[in-house]
Formats: C-alpha cells, sequence, structure tokens
C-alpha cells in the first residue's frame, strides 16, 4: 500500500467556504458545520464557556459563516482562522452585552432623588413622553438607539451584530434622532 493511498485526502475548507458564497450549498456548509461545530465548542469550553453557552456560541459562529461566506478571503487567512475568530469575535460582543446592565429611564430618575412631588410628576411624564416617542420609531430605527444609546455598543458593532453597513447604522441612528426631537419638541403655535 502506497504512503498516499493510506491517507485520504485533506478536505479544503476554504473551498467549502467558497461553495457556500457562490452558490448558498447546503452540503458544503453542512460539511463545515459538522467538522468545526465541535471544535468550535470545545475551545469555548475551554475558554471558560459552559458547555450549552459555548454550543450557542458555536451554532452562532457557523450560522455568521453561513451569512457572511462572501467576505471570506482565502488570501487573508486560512478557514479555520476565519472560522476562529468569527466565534471569538462573537463571544467578545455577548460578554460585553452581558456584562454591561441596561439602565432604564426609572433607573435613571430614581438616582436623581427629587424632593417635591411636582418633580416626581413632571420626570414621570417627561419619562412617558420619551417611551411614547420611541414606540413610534420604525423597529429598525428603535433598535439601533438601543443598541448605541441602552447598550453603549460602538456604530461598528452595532454594524456587525446586525450585518448591515457601518453608513446605515449611522443613518438610522441620525434619522431616529431626528424623528425623537420632531415628536418630543412642541411645535411653535403650542408654546406661545
Amino acid at each position: 500500500m502506497s504512503p498516499s493511498a493510506a491517507q485520504p485526502e485533506p478536505i479544503n475548507h476554504d473551498r467549502l467556504i467558497e461553495a457556500v458564497a457562490l452558490r448558498r450549498d447546503r452540503e458544503a456548509f453542512a460539511e463545515l458545520f459538522d467538522y468545526f461545530a465541535p471544535r468550535l465548542k470545545a475551545w469555548l469550553i475551554k475558554s471558560g464557556a459552559a458547555p450549552a453557552a459555548a454550543e450557542d456560541f458555536a451554532q452562532d459562529a457557523m450560522l455568521t459563516v453561513w451569512r457572511k461566506a462572501d467576505l471570506f478571503d482565502a488570501r487573508k487567512a486560512r478557514a479555520a482562522t476565519w472560522i476562529f475568530t468569527i466565534a471569538r469575535n462573537r463571544r467578545l460582543d455577548m460578554l460585553r452585552r452581558d456584562a454591561r446592565p441596561l439602565p432604564t429611564p426609572e433607573i435613571e430618575l430614581a438616582d436623581q432623588d427629587p424632593q417635591r412631588p411636582d418633580d416626581i410628576l413632571s420626570m414621570s411624564q417627561d419619562a412617558e413622553r420619551v417611551r411614547d416617542a420611541l414606540s413610534r420609531l420604525t423597529p429598525d430605527q428603535s433598535e439601533v438607539l438601543r443598541l448605541a444609546f441602552f447598550v453603549d455598543s460602538p456604530h461598528s458593532e452595532i454594524a456587525r451584530r446586525l450585518d448591515l453597513p457601518l453608513g446605515t447604522v449611522k443613518s438610522r441612528i441620525r434619522n431616529a434622532m431626528i424623528k425623537l426631537r420632531q415628536i418630543l419638541e412642541p411645535t411653535q403655535g403650542a408654546s406661545q
């Protein structure tokens, strides 16, 4: 038996990613998933993630591979490096998100410790106006505002998380802020 006949031909993961990118090849993706998902899970567990969380991270990373396969460049990195970098970045995103408590208007109002009942009423009415204004935004606008101001995510992280161009994220934030200003600012006629 010759040495070349004894060893199976190695799987070319770069080609599998290209097949996913070009043809949305499900068989190629299944082969990638079968190979990388258990390795990602094991790596994440060794990095300190709980087994269930590691499985979720691995699946999330592989879903990102499916969605962003067209961004893979075999000249810049090998498939394994690219996929493990995606998993690491997704895990860091989740850790950052979980480490920051989401502020709520009630918590922020409670920190001010108002002394007079009319101050309490005024702040309560302001908070209600802001909640109402936020509810009038499109879901896309409210999501980018939540991530930008309540989660305190940088615009580039929001773009990556929502799979949007950075310019689109910035436009949505700007348009949402303009709409909020229009809703919350009293009209000229009402203030006279």
